[in-house]
C-alpha cells in the first residue's frame, strides 16, 4: 500500500475528512490525495517519492517557487530572534511600506493572519464607516468562510440571499445579496432597488474560485460608478490577484481604484498572512484611531512578515515578474496548441502569473453558468480523467475544476516544455 494512502487513512481518524481544507480531499476528482513530503522550486515530492510539477503553488502564495533560498534565509534569521512578540516590530512597517509603494490605493493597511480574516475585517469596517448593513457579492467569487460570505443567490428575488452552509444564520444571509458575476446590467438593477442600503460591494476583480475568470471592464467600471453614486464602498478582494496578475494587482490592470483592498497569499511568501487597507479617511475608523474594532494576537507575525517582504523584494526586482508572465503565456500557447493538435475542445487564458483552462469549450468563459456547463459535461468525467492523467504524468493541478492555476519564477522553459508534453499525452488519453 502506498504511504500516502496509509497516511490519509490515519488522518481520517483524527481530522474531519482527513484534511484541514476541503479541496485537498480530492472529492471533485476521486482517488486518494498524495501527502507531500517536501517541495523545491517548481516541484513537489510526495511521501512515496513521486515528483510533480506544481501548478497549485500553495494556492497562489509561492510565486517565487518553493523553498526559495533567500526567503528561507530571511525566515531563519528572523525566527532566531524570536517567533513572535505581541508587540510592534520594524519589519511590519517595512512590509506595509512595500505594499503601499505598489498598491497606492492603500494609504493605510492592517496586517492580519489570513485572507478570510482580512475580508471579515474589511466588511465590518465598511459597515461601520457607512452605517449600513447590506453587502453585495457575486456568484462564483470566494471571499473566505466568514458567515457573511457563505451566502448564495436565492430564487425569486435578485436581493434575497440564502446560506451556503449550515451554521450561517438566516439573518446574516439576509444582509448579503449575491448576483451574477460580469453582469453589469444586473448590478445597475440591484443598486436601483437597494443602493441606499448597501455598505459595500465585494468582488474578485479576477476570479480564481470558479476556475480562472477575469472580470470584464464594463462590469468592474459599473461597480465603481454605482458605488460612487450611492455612497457604497467598493472592496477588491485581491487575495489571489494581488502581486500575481500584476505587481499592482488587478486594480492596476483595469485602472479602477477600490475603496478597500484585501490581500493575502503572495504577501506572506508561503506563511499565513492577510491584509486590508484603503484610503486614510476610511482606515481611520479602525481601532485605535476609530470605533470599528479589529485585533489579532499574531497579526504582523515577524516570521510571516519576513517571508513576505523578501518575496516581494525578489518579485519586484529586475525583470522577475516579466519573466514569469512570459513563461505563463508560453505555457498557455502550448496548451492550446496541444488541444488543437489532438482535436479536443479546450479553452485557456491567463493574466500575469495566474491561469486557468476549461475542457469542452473553445469559447471565452465569463460567468459561473458557463463554468458549470463545462464542469458538468458527462458528469465531470473529462476533467477527472484529465486531472489523473496529468498527475500520473507528473503534473499536479488543482484537484477541482473550479480552481485557478498558478505559476512561479521557478517554472523555467524546461519545466514548461515538460508540462506541455505531459498535457498532450493526457489529452490523447482522455480523447481515446
Amino acid at each position: 500500500m502506498k504511504r500516502s494512502t496509509t497516511l490519509y487513512r490515519r488522518a481520517c481518524l483524527a481530522i474531519p475528512g482527513g484534511v484541514n481544507s476541503p479541496v485537498r480531499a480530492f472529492k471533485a476528482v476521486g482517488g486518494t490525495p498524495p501527502f507531500i513530503k517536501e517541495a523545491r522550486g517548481a516541484w513537489l515530492t510526495d511521501e512515496d517519492g513521486n515528483q510533480y510539477i506544481d501548478y497549485v503553488g500553495s494556492w497562489g502564495a509561492m510565486i517565487m517557487g518553493h523553498a526559495h533560498p533567500e526567503v528561507l534565509t530571511a525566515v531563519k534569521q528572523t525566527a532566531e530572534r524570536g517567533l513572535g512578540f505581541g508587540a510592534s516590530t520594524e519589519i511590519e512597517t517595512q512590509l506595509a511600506e512595500k505594499i503601499k509603494a505598489y498598491i497606492p490605493s492603500m494609504d493605510l493597511l492592517r496586517l492580519v493572519n489570513s485572507g478570510s480574516e482580512a475580508v471579515m475585517s474589511a466588511v465590518r469596517l465598511a459597515r461601520g464607516y457607512t452605517g449600513r448593513e447590506q453587502i453585495i457579492k457575486f456568484d462564483g467569487c470566494y471571499h473566505g468562510h466568514s458567515d457573511a460570505m457563505l451566502v448564495g443567490a436565492g430564487s425569486g428575488s435578485l436581493t434575497l440571499g440564502v446560506p451556503n452552509s449550515p451554521g450561517v444564520p438566516d439573518s446574516t444571509a439576509a444582509a448579503t445579496s449575491t448576483i451574477g458575476y460580469n453582469n453589469a446590467a444586473q448590478v445597475d438593477e440591484v443598486f436601483e432597488q437597494i443602493g441606499d442600503q448597501v455598505a459595500a460591494v465585494i468582488v474578485e476583480p479576477v476570479a480564481g474560485n470558479m476556475n480562472f475568470v477575469p472580470g470584464n471592464a464594463e462590469f468592474l467600471s459599473t461597480l465603481r460608478r454605482c458605488c460612487d453614486h450611492y455612497g457604497t464602498l467598493l472592496i477588491f478582494d485581491e487575495v489571489m490577484s494581488g502581486f500575481r496578475v500584476a505587481i499592482g494587482g488587478a486594480q492596476s490592470v483595469y485602472q479602477i481604484k477600490p475603496d478597500l483592498t484585501v490581500l493575502g497569499k503572495v504577501i506572506g511568501g508561503g506563511l499565513p498572512i492577510g491584509a486590508f487597507g484603503g484610503s486614510k479617511k476610511i482606515m481611520q475608523h479602525i481601532a485605535p484611531l476609530g470605533p470599528v474594532y479589529q485585533a489579532g494576537t499574531l497579526s504582523g507575525n515577524p516570521v510571516a512578515v519576513a517571508a513576505g517582504l523578501r518575496t516581494l523584494e525578489l518579485l519586484c526586482a529586475d525583470n522577475c515578474f516579466d519573466d514569469i508572465v512570459r513563461n505563463t503565456q508560453t505555457l498557455i500557447g502550448g496548451l492550446l496548441d496541444c488541444a488543437r493538435d489532438v482535436g479536443v475542445d479546450f479553452y485557456s487564458d491567463s493574466m500575469g502569473a495566474m491561469f486557468g483552462f476549461f475542457l469542452g469549450t473553445t469559447q471565452k468563459v465569463e460567468t459561473l453558468n458557463q463554468v458549470r456547463s463545462c464542469v458538468t459535461k458527462d458528469n465531470g468525467k473529462p476533467f477527472k480523467s484529465f486531472f489523473h492523467a496529468m498527475l500520473d504524468g507528473g503534473v499536479y493541478l488543482p484537484p477541482s475544476p473550479f480552481e485557478a492555476c498558478f505559476i512561479s519564477a521557478a517554472h523555467d522553459a524546461e519545466v514548461i516544455e515538460q508540462t506541455i508534453d505531459v498535457t498532450k499525452k493526457a489529452l490523447l488519453k482522455i480523447k481515446n
